[in-house]
């Protein structure tokens, strides 16, 4: 995706503000929303693989999963 930056500048030259076509800020927001929502269910997957061999090491009886939904 190709993106149209216009870049301000402040009385010193220094950049302070970049302004970019709202149509192309959507887009922007999209991907960022994708990209986001793609993190969460990484890192929900990750933390679940952690509880899962951390269950492995444990002895004793584990909950079965009717259990634990029966408990919601």
């Amino acid at each position: 995706m190709k993106i149209s930056l216009q870049y301000l500048n402040d009385g010193n030259g220094n950049i302070s503000a970049v302004q970019l076509p709202f149509s192309q800020w959507e887009k922007v927001m999209a991907k960022m929303k994708k990209y986001e929502q793609e993190l969460m269910v990484k890192s929900d997957l990750e933390e679940a693989f952690k509880q899962v061999a951390k269950m492995r090491k444990e002895k004793g009886k584990k909950e079965t999963l009717t259990d634990f939904l029966n408990d919601l």
